[in-house]
């Protein structure tokens, strides 16, 4: 079954039309903004309520990703939790996978995450925030009211690309991270505060930006702190991996992904299993 939702952001939310696990999942997408309604149908399917939502550019949020309130996702958690869901998930990917690390260091209550091409660093604004200024950087979240520490990026940075080619924007992050190294620690997602199960997919060849390195680092913070993580990795997918019975991403003219179709399937087929049994059992621990 599926229900619209408006208020207080746009959303889908999908329930199972068989058995119903208990669990449920909020689905962030990336920086695309867009409310990504054919993964809650997916996730629904395997017996788990899915919540996707747009978390900015809609009527009363920042226009961009810059100062966006983790409060956003917290709200999200309480619309399911009263719809009687007992296993809390968050699966976002990209911006969405920052965004979904984040909520579970902050909100005691996730039970899991599932981060897709993820970063181990909070980065600086893309686009606007409420003020309409994309100038000074500033933090892509706050937390209570607070900006979190953030890397902001090299405007030294220019791409390689022809121009008309896709441009890959992996090295505006690369060279962001040299540029400001004293910025890295502060602006590093401590993962190692959350007690959610979590489950990490990364392709070796993501042009957007260094995710298979990214979670590299996070699962090297979970067994520093002898807490437990999963990666899934394929060294030839991009930045969008494909789960089983999702259609085709549309190329973009505008950024180059990295991968194939048929390595990023088979990064989104080998994951998906794992995919269902973090967020609706706890084996992990």
């Amino acid at each position: 079954m599926e229900r619209e939702l408006t208020e207080p952001w746009e959303g889908l939310l999908c329930t199972p039309d068989g058995d119903d696990s208990g669990a449920g999942v909020l689905v962030l997408a990336g920086s695309s903004g867009r409310v990504d309604r054919e993964r809650a149908r997916l996730l629904a399917r395997a017996g788990l309520t899915a919540l996707a939502i747009r978390w900015f550019g809609g009527p009363g949020q920042p226009p961009g990703i810059c100062e966006v309130p983790l409060e956003t996702f917290t709200a999200a958690i309480d619309l399911l939790q009263r719809r009687g869901v007992r296993r809390i998930g968050v699966l976002g990917s990209s911006k969405g996978a920052e965004a979904a690390l984040l909520t579970a260091v902050h909100a005691p209550r996730v039970d899991a995450v599932v981060a897709i091409s993820p970063t181990s660093l909070v980065w600086s604004n893309v686009g606007p925030g409420l003020d309409g200024a994309e100038r000074p950087y500033r933090s892509c979240w706050t937390w209570q009211g607070r900006p979190l520490p953030f890397v902001p990026m090299d405007e030294t940075w220019t791409p390689t690309e022809s121009p008309g080619r896709p441009v890959a924007v992996r090295g505006a992050y690369e060279q962001a991270a040299r540029t400001f190294p004293d910025a890295l620690p502060p602006a590093a997602i401590p993962v190692e505060h959350t007690r959610a199960d979590l489950l990490l997919v990364a392709g070796g060849d993501d042009a957007m930006w260094p995710s298979a390195p990214f979670a590299e680092q996070l699962a090297a913070r979970r067994r520093a702190a002898g807490l437990p993580s999963r990666l899934v990795h394929h060294p030839a997918a991009g930045h969008r991996p494909r789960l089983p019975g999702e259609p085709l991403f549309p190329a973009s003219p505008t950024y180059a992904y990295g991968g194939t179709p048929e390595a990023d399937a088979l990064l989104g087929a080998a994951a998906w299993p794992h995919i269902v049994e973090v967020l609706t059992t706890s084996r992990m621990r």
